[in-house]
């Protein structure tokens, strides 16, 4: 069983900058691939970006366009989601997601909690 927890929400401004991390705890690791979504009220979950065990491929969500990067470090056992030029529509609550083996889109086994992210002025 892996269980996950998000940090590194909170509230920023338009334009700003915030890194969320997605600590992992049981299980191997570095064979799972992890990912990142989003949901905002009243919408659907939303995939914002994966990266392979090895940490050499990512994949991200169309609205990306650049502006986060998703990274990991098998030894610290942490995913991490670096978020520039934040928009008042990235609010949501921002949720880790871990899968055995090679990426799947939308296939996950495990999902932490979810750490809420309010872009405001």
């Amino acid at each position: 069983q892996v269980q996950l927890v998000e940090s590194g929400g909170g509230l920023v401004q338009p334009g700003g900058s915030l890194r969320l991390s997605c600590a992992a705890s049981g299980g191997t690791f570095s064979s799972y691939t992890m990912g990142w979504f989003r949901q905002a009220p009243g919408r659907e979950r939303e995939f914002v970006s994966a990266i392979n065990w090895l940490g050499g491929t990512t994949y991200n969500g169309g609205f990306v366009k650049g502006r986060f990067t998703i990274s990991r470090d098998n030894d610290k056992k942490t995913v991490y989601l670096q978020m520039n030029s934040l928009k008042p529509e990235d609010s949501a609550v921002y949720y880790c997601a871990a899968r055995r083996g090679i990426y799947r889109p939308n296939e996950y086994d495990y999902w932490g909690q979810g750490t809420q992210v309010t872009v405001s002025s």
